[in-house]
């Protein structure tokens, strides 16, 4: 149990890797004061360029694959729970939204949740990709695509897992709904009428 809790602890800190804000303090920018402040790769993606953002986007995917699937899979004790990759998981998506290097204000989860799931739920996790998909070609909002990506993931757990894993199904509808909590700024402004939308021709190549 003590391997368990270490574990735990290390994953909670290669989530906590503020790859957004690594990225763009390379290129002389602090990405929590240009675009909507959010240290995530979308931001990154519209305030820096679109190989920065995909290179975060891909390190944050990484930061909660590593751990879900990779730990469990190399460094799993008998006495370790049926769901240690979950825990592992969602220790890193903590991480990532409240990072202890950036004193506990960081991103909104997307990509390392996705990563977490391709780790222990992968079938989920493509359902959530094909809204995302859908929803971002017809309406061009990064964040009500990434809203309705998280609503559909818990619905997809709970048909493909409920019966044979229901913490896994539960865990999912928490992680969903901290994901949508974290854009009820963007909900704000999506009521409003004045959220940004995903524009392909002002994205820096």
């Amino acid at each position: 149990m003590i391997a368990l809790a270490a574990f735990t602890l290390i994953s909670y800190l290669i989530g906590a890797i503020p790859f957004a804000w690594i990225v763009a303090k390379a290129k002389g920018v602090d990405i929590r004061a240009v675009g909507s402040g959010n240290v995530g790769a979308t931001n990154v993606f519209r305030a820096i360029g679109k190989g920065w953002g995909v290179l975060t986007f891909a390190l944050d995917v990484a930061k909660g694959f590593l751990p879900a699937f990779l730990i469990p899979l190399l460094w799993s004790a008998p006495d370790w729970p049926q769901n240690s990759g979950l825990l592992f998981g969602c220790a890193a998506i903590a991480g990532h939204n409240w990072p202890v290097y950036l004193k506990f204000k960081g991103g909104k989860g997307v990509a390392t949740s996705a990563g977490v799931l391709l780790g222990v739920a992968p079938a989920s996790v493509g359902i959530g990709l094909v809204v995302w998909l859908l929803t971002m070609a017809i309406s061009r909002y990064v964040s009500l695509a990434s809203i309705l990506a998280a609503a559909a993931i818990p619905v997809a757990g709970w048909l493909l897992y409920g019966t044979a894993n229901p913490l896994l199904a539960t865990v999912l509808t928490v992680l969903g709904g901290i994901v949508i909590w974290r854009h009820r700024s963007n909900i704000a402004r999506l009521r409003a009428g004045t959220e940004h939308r995903f524009d392909r021709r002002k994205v820096d190549t």
